[in-house]
This record gives structure tokens, sequence and C-alpha cells, in this order.
């Protein structure tokens, strides 16, 4: 939930962008707190363009750096740390899965677990300040401008693999060659494995206990481990390490702002993705 001052906007893509967009969010908060936010993995790749503030981000050396201040966020499989320096207002595309291959124009495996430089990309775009609508429109309409340049696609078995995953239906049983082929595919378009991209739906279902007050209390996370695929407690809290560098209850005690904010963004798959 936002604090005082905080605003946090989501928009739906037109759709000419739907196969390929899930969500337009915007997020401010004039007077942030100097704290350490945790980012989750959720399973999608971001364009993130900054009107305020960029974040800082802390690298695997434990040292801060500035972020840019229009980035492509690839897959995550490890979670992210960041704090604000200033007033942050930012505005962001949250791709599908397998939505942002074409447009990035290179294999999203490269880009997985990184953040890539995007500010001569997107050089000439602007949104205006304070108004999220504006913003959403004013990103969606420069992305649709982008799609019309150059052809895009999805690839029908990888859609279909991601809505399985997110689903949570068994994978298809394939021979060894198609496997290899298929993970090959996938880490083109998506990423990540068809394996790690399925953890990381599961473990969604469970930290959404923890990013939406009112869900179940400590005790109760074990019976939403058990449905949402875990075998066991120490399965589902090694996942939490994993994933989030914390535990479920560190992390609902903790996190404000930013990070609560975009958690609330679970993956649903639509029932309809046309290419």
């Amino acid at each position: 939930m936002a604090g005082e001052g905080e605003r946090y906007q989501e928009f739906e893509p037109p759709a000419a962008l739907k196969p390929f967009v899930r969500v337009i969010w915007t997020y401010a908060d004039p007077d942030p707190a100097p704290a350490v936010q945790r980012i989750a993995p959720d399973g999608c790749p971001e364009l993130i363009f900054d009107l305020g503030a960029p974040y800082e981000e802390q690298g695997e050396d434990g040292i801060w750096r500035l972020q840019p201040s229009a980035l492509f966020a690839g897959q995550m499989t490890r979670p992210l740390a960041l704090r604000p320096v200033g007033p942050t207002e930012l505005v962001a595309i949250r791709f599908e899965p397998d939505g942002a291959r074409d447009w990035l124009g290179q294999p999203l495996v490269e880009a997985t677990d990184r953040r890539l430089d995007m500010v001569q990309r997107l050089a000439g775009f602007s949104a205006p300040v304070g108004d999220p609508e504006g913003q959403a429109e004013a990103f969606t309409g420069w992305l649709a401008d982008q799609r019309r340049r150059a052809e895009w696609r999805i690839d029908p078995l990888i859609r279909g693999e991601v809505e399985a995953a997110a689903g949570d239906a068994p994978p298809s049983v394939r021979s060894p060659a198609d496997q290899r082929a298929l993970q090959r595919r996938f880490a083109d378009r998506v990423g990540v494995s068809p394996r790690m991209l399925r953890s990381i739906f599961r473990f969604r279902r469970v930290f959404d206990h923890a990013a939406h007050p009112g869900q179940p209390a400590a005790e109760s996370w074990l019976g939403a481990g058990l449905e949402a695929g875990y075998f066991d407690q120490p399965q589902m809290a090694r996942d939490f390490r994993r994933f989030l560098g914390c535990t479920a209850t560190e992390w609902a005690r903790e996190q404000q702002a930013l990070a609560r904010a975009i958690a609330s963004q679970s993956y649903k798959p639509g029932p309809d993705h046309p290419a």
C-alpha cells in the first residue's frame, strides 16, 4: 500500500501491444525513505524510464552504483537490492515473459540478471511529470511506434510453455533432442529455462502472501507453500533465500515503497495472446 505522498498506478496496454506487454505502471514518491528495497523475480522483463532521481543498485561486489535513467531489466533469478537517492518518479513497461525479444533485438538470456543501459535507445523520449495517465500514454505510444518499424512475433511453442508454467500445468513430455531444442528457444525468447520460470512462478504464488496485507500470517505459510507446489517448509524457505535474500516474514515486515508497490503485480496469463 502506498504511503503518504506515494502513488502507484497500473494501465492496460492497447490491443496492438497486448501480445507483448502485460501492464504499464507508474510510481512516484516525493520523499522516499533511504531504505534498501528488495525486488524479487517475477518472470517478466521490464523497460523503465526515470523522470526523477534514478535508484542506486547494489552489485554482487557489494558496491552501490547509480542506475541509468532508462534501462531494460531482464529476467531475474536472484534478488535485486535498490535504494532511492532523491525524489522518485518513473514509468515502466512490463513485458510478457516472452514478449520483449524482438523489441530488444538480442537473445533475452544476454539480459538475464542484468540492467541494460537504454538511455541512447530512448533518446528523445519524454513523459509529463506528475501525470501518470500521460506518462503511460506517452510510453505506450513510443513502444507502438517501435513496433510499426519492425516485425515482432510470438513463438507459439514458447508462449504455450509460458502459460503452462504460469498455470502450473504439467510440462509436456519430449524426447531429449526436442527438450534441448526447447531450452535453446526458451533461453533466446524468455531468458531463463522452462524449469527456472516454473520455479519463479511457484515462488510468486507464495510470495503474494507477503506482498498483500491481510494475507495469511506466518503460521499459514506452509499451507500456502504446499498449495503452490512446495514439498515442505525447508524447500520453500530455500526459495525465499534464493529469490528474495530474506525470509517471508522479514520481507513483509521491512519492505515498503517501490518494493511493495511492484510486488502487487503477479503474473496471470490472459485467456488469449494472439500473435
